[in-house]
């Protein structure tokens, strides 16, 4: 296909038609969404705030944390804004190249999000298990590095996607089931084969989410054995404790991904569309609300500085 060809083939605009089947319940679901999302600034930002304000809570834990919240409102800035202004103000166009960058960051930003957790069970691991040299093993100079590589990694895998869409011949179709732009999504309005979308959109997901899970069980295989050697069950219960936060997140984050990603490359037909949308839009929203609750909930550094900070804010006011 010729340059002019393939060009001329790509629709200008594309048409998100929000939730199907619940158009009529657009206006109240999109309440709770917007609440979510305003919790998930909130919490997301004083965490950042926190870390980076107080130079006690500069240790690698805490930096791969404030990362963490820091994908976590990227993530759900990216999709939350144009869903909120489907649902509310019927404002379903978006252009093509919109819907590209929207996707590119929305795959980039969560493949970035797996590799912080990566980075947190290896911080656990080397805490658990090699105490002695935690800080020599994780200096910034490697914490840089570490999320160097994530960022490197989550940007080289995504980028295909952008070439793979816009190879393929869209005949004019521009109508998309979704709240935002996502690769499959997109590579399903095509009048063509997506074979390759289709098996490039696996390898993907095998080796950012696949390969990181992978991974933190390995890592926690260790520490398991680690903690269960410790000769009192109170050292044993405040080792797991440390990472009781983490095991939450990475629930909160993969659960709903692997759910989303399996139904919609092998059950989107038996899946009803609604559900899986409704569930594809919570999973941009769930793991921004409650990490910074998890986190805040159960590691009492954070918690009596924000309690500290939420005393000032009265106190100034």
């Amino acid at each position: 296909m010729s340059a002019s060809n393939m060009s001329d083939s790509l629709p200008v605009t594309l048409f998100l038609t929000g939730i199907p089947g619940l158009e009529f319940a657009h206006l109240w679901i999109a309440i709770p969404f917007c609440i979510m999302y305003l919790v998930a600034l909130l919490g997301n930002a004083a965490l950042i705030f926190v870390i980076g304000t107080e130079s006690a809570l500069h240790a690698p834990m805490y930096l791969f944390l404030c990362l963490l919240s820091l994908t976590d409102l990227a993530l759900s800035s990216t999709t939350v804004p144009k869903m909120l202004a489907i649902l509310w103000l019927h404002a379903n166009e978006i252009s093509f190249g919109g819907c590209l960058a929207q996707m590119f960051c929305v795959h980039s930003i969560y493949a970035l999000e797996s590799s912080v957790l990566l980075a947190m069970a290896f911080d656990r691991y080397v805490a658990i298990c090699n105490p002695l040299r935690y800080t020599t093993i994780l200096n910034h100079t490697v914490i840089g590095q570490i999320i160097f590589a994530g960022i490197v990694r989550s940007v080289a895998i995504v980028s295909p996607f952008i070439f793979l869409l816009k190879r393929l011949p869209y005949c004019g179709h521009h109508v998309m089931a979704h709240t935002y732009c996502e690769h499959m999504g997109i590579a399903r309005l095509a009048c063509a084969n997506i074979t390759v979308n289709i098996v490039y959109g696996l390898t993907v997901a095998l080796l950012a989410m696949g390969l990181d899970s992978i991974l933190i069980a390995i890592s926690y295989g260790f520490i398991l054995q680690a903690v269960f050697r410790l000769p009192s069950r109170d050292a044993q219960h405040k080792a797991l404790s440390t990472c009781g936060s983490h095991l939450g997140v990475i629930l909160v984050f993969y659960i709903p991904a692997f759910f989303s990603f399996l139904t919609h490359r092998f059950g989107h037909n038996r899946v009803p569309k609604h559900v899986h949308i409704f569930l594809a839009n919570l999973y941009v929203l769930v793991p921004p609300v409650l990490n910074p609750i998890i986190y805040g909930a159960r590691t009492k550094e954070i918690q009596s500085r924000l309690v500290r900070l939420v005393y000032l804010g009265k106190d100034l006011v």
